[in-house]
């Protein structure tokens, strides 16, 4: 009696902490993802939505190991949120042109394929953009703007989106180690082998209904 109580305290306390989770530590991060997705797919940035859909996965990943109660997915989203922090953490460094990092040279957000940039470098807070007419820099199918006015500028924007991806990954992977170490103490302290055993289960046996006569051999 007692450790089935412990175990429906556990199970209360888990769909509490879901209620939670799904609240804060899940849906604030995958529509946070879905935010940026949206923006990227505007901006033609090809390399941040793959990130972002890998992101997305992931974060279903690890919903899906709390409700099930799957310690391995909470462990494989933790070490994907790893990964999620250095990647953010280099567009931090990318729209600040951190060291050897150019935006006007290195197009590692589309894959080189166009000179896209962010959606935010003209649509961003306050901007105003105004067309260059007749411009030698304009390249075939291309045209030059000028942008003036922005409040704030479109790197500090990114950089203040990837800076808050490491905020809530920091986090989820708190909650991610928390929850799957709560898990695997659990299955440990269960065995499944002897675990009917504990609460003295006998298995039925078998008894047999054929009566053993004597044999008499003729002499």
């Amino acid at each position: 009696m007692g450790k089935c109580s412990g175990r429906c305290t556990l199970v209360a306390f888990c769909c509490l902490q879901l209620v939670v989770t799904v609240a804060s530590a899940c849906s604030f991060p995958q529509v946070a993802a879905l935010e940026r997705q949206i923006f990227d797919f505007l901006g033609y940035q090809w390399a941040p939505i793959l990130a972002n859909f890998l992101h997305i996965m992931a974060v279903i990943l690890g919903i899906f190991g709390t409700v099930q109660y799957r310690s391995r997915y909470l462990i494989l989203y933790a070490a994907w949120l790893v990964l999620w922090v250095g990647w953010n953490a280099f567009i931090i460094c990318f729209y600040l042109e951190v060291g050897q990092l150019s935006q006007d040279r290195d197009f590692i957000m589309t894959f080189n394929t166009s000179l896209h940039r962010s959606w935010w470098m003209e649509n961003g807070p306050g901007c105003l953009v105004t067309p260059v007419l007749n411009s030698r820099l304009a390249l075939e199918d291309h045209h030059v703007i000028s942008v003036t006015g922005c409040l704030l500028d479109y790197p500090y924007i990114e950089a203040l989106s990837s800076a808050l991806q490491i905020f809530l990954a920091l986090f989820g992977f708190v909650f991610a180690c928390y929850v799957s170490k709560v898990f695997l103490e659990e299955e440990d302290s269960f065995d499944f082998i002897g675990g009917f055993d504990s609460y003295g289960y006998q298995a039925p046996q078998k008894t047999s209904h054929l009566q053993l006569q004597p044999l008499y051999t003729a002499g």
